[in-house]
């Protein structure tokens, strides 16, 4: 319990501010329906984000400590105040082309004008995230060294791939071309773009750490955020972005308050921390090993929900759901494998 004692203050705190600032707006009423909102708001980020802090943690593990205090610290600013808050204004604001702090005025006192424009891009939002992640997924998949496959078989075969050069890039190019026929034509252009946009972040990266951290050998993005460092902090704060532009946007279903949004998310955010930080320091994902592969796996099908959500619209609470089901389902095949190991021996 001592991993999440920081998110239950922060949670305490969090849901506090929501009530006072719903009591503001809207009397006992305000307060009550703000802090449920916001309690809601912060179990849904949980439960899309639980993927991610076994996918963090799988990165993590591997690095020095001052490098994992600096993700789980500075990374945790940028990841509430950054991506819960400002990267929506910055879209908003880049779209409608008006100042950040018009914006700012606008979400507080027009939140219904805020929202249209939030969801009028969000088939650019969808395209540079899912992009972003199913490159994620199938550098996973297609890692020729992985040793352990949690499909068997099936799984080692299509890992052979990996031996083509740039094969995950190819794959995502090619999908993200399918994809624009799910949007109009005077959207396909701005679409395009915005998964360029996240096939050359994830690229980007990988060149970041050639860079910065001097990599000796191959420099594939897989390798070189294992060991840290600035590439590797860039990597995982992209990756967490991805994974909160569903979250921010998915919110505005369920109220258009953007200061409650941002608590409700940055509660949920926090304790995404504190999980990913338990599963290192518990070394978890080496007595359960198979949950790296359900995290990704679940990272795979989030891609194409997303990209799907350019055209259809996809219950928030069923994105939630499956990556849970991945996860547990990983968690059985990992205790069958333990068993079977113990039973060997």
């Amino acid at each position: 319990m001592r991993y999440f004692r920081v998110s239950f203050l922060l949670a305490f705190l969090g849901l506090g501010l929501a009530v006072w600032w719903g009591y503001n707006r809207g009397g006992w009423i305000g307060a009550f329906e703000a802090f449920g909102i916001a309690a809601i708001l912060s179990i849904m980020e949980v439960s899309l984000s639980f993927d991610n802090a076994v996918v963090n943690a799988s990165i993590l593990k591997t690095w020095n400590k001052f490098w994992q205090d600096i993700f789980l610290t500075v990374g945790m600013l940028i990841a509430v105040f950054g991506m819960r808050l400002l990267f929506p204004l910055v879209i908003v604001a880049f779209a409608a082309d008006i100042g950040i702090l018009e914006v700012w005025s606008m979400a507080l006192g027009k939140p219904d004008e805020y929202a249209r424009h939030l969801h009028e891009h969000h088939a650019e939002v969808a395209a540079f995230g899912g992009v972003f992640l199913l490159l994620v997924f199938l550098n996973f998949l297609l890692d020729e060294n992985k040793e352990l496959h949690w499909l068997g078989h099936i799984e080692k075969k299509i890992s052979s791939f990996g031996k083509v050069e740039s094969i995950s890039v190819m794959v995502a190019i090619g999908t993200l071309l399918g994809s624009l026929t799910m949007v109009g034509e005077e959207k396909q252009l701005a679409v395009l773009v915005a998964g360029l946009w996240g096939i050359l972040s994830y690229v980007g990266v990988d060149a970041i750490s050639s860079l910065l951290e001097k990599e000796e050998g191959d420099a594939k993005v897989g390798d070189a955020i294992k060991q840290g460092g600035v590439g590797g902090f860039l990597y995982l704060e992209v990756l967490d972005a991805s994974f909160s532009f569903d979250g921010v946007i998915g919110a505005f279903a369920i109220t258009k308050d953007i200061v409650i949004i941002m608590i409700g998310l940055g509660i949920g955010a926090m304790f995404v921390r504190s999980l990913t930080v338990f599963l290192v320091r518990k070394e978890i994902l080496d007595a359960y090993v198979f949950l790296e592969h359900g995290a990704h796996y679940a990272i795979g099908i989030l891609a194409v929900i997303m990209l799907a959500s350019m055209k259809f619209h996809i219950p928030e609470v069923f994105t939630g759901l499956i990556g849970v089901a991945f996860i547990i389902a990983a968690l059985w095949s990992s205790l069958r494998y333990r068993r079977r190991l113990q039973t060997n021996h």
